[in-house]
């Protein structure tokens, strides 16, 4: 299982907007007014204040679609279709991100439950969970389990647009 990190203050260009990928290792920092304003009500909710999508009504829980998943505040690559399995759990759920160092964990104690929270290691958004040993038969046995509105798929055909 991922160990927890400890939140750090992300610092960076203020000047990159959403859906575009900062470049590797630059961290992306902007205001509360600039995220309010680039995101929908529903996309802050959960990126900026951490919040839950409910089960089963996100974009991307039951999509097979081939392709990589980015940030949706930011623009970084997380995922990819290849770790994408159906857990049936109501919420897109990967065996392990794209790439290490892409995504940092939280240790959190929060709705009374202990566990390990998601971030996007460029923005510092709110992107899930992590969950371990739940016997799903992944190669990782780990489950992340991701908001779709956390997400934004780009097809494999649509990749080098």
């Amino acid at each position: 299982m991922p160990s927890a990190v400890p939140a750090t203050e992300p610092t960076a260009d203020p000047a990159a907007t959403a859906f575009d990928q900062a470049p590797a290792g630059t961290p992306v920092e902007k205001t509360d007014a600039q995220w309010r304003e680039e995101l929908t009500p529903e996309e802050y909710r959960v990126l900026r204040q951490a919040g839950t999508e409910r089960p089963y009504t996100g974009e991307y829980w039951d999509t097979h679609t081939r392709g990589v998943y980015k940030c949706r505040a930011c623009g970084t690559e997380l995922f990819t279709s290849n770790e994408k399995f159906d857990s049936h759990c109501g919420w897109p759920s990967f065996w392990a991100p794209l790439a290490e160092g892409t995504v940092r964990y939280i240790h959190d104690r929060t709705m009374g439950m202990d566990r390990v929270e998601v971030r996007c290691s460029t923005c510092d958004s709110h992107l899930g969970h992590v969950f371990d040993g739940e016997g799903y038969g992944t190669p990782t046995d780990q489950r992340f389990c991701i908001n779709s509105v956390s997400l934004k798929l780009v097809p494999a055909d649509d990749a080098g647009q």
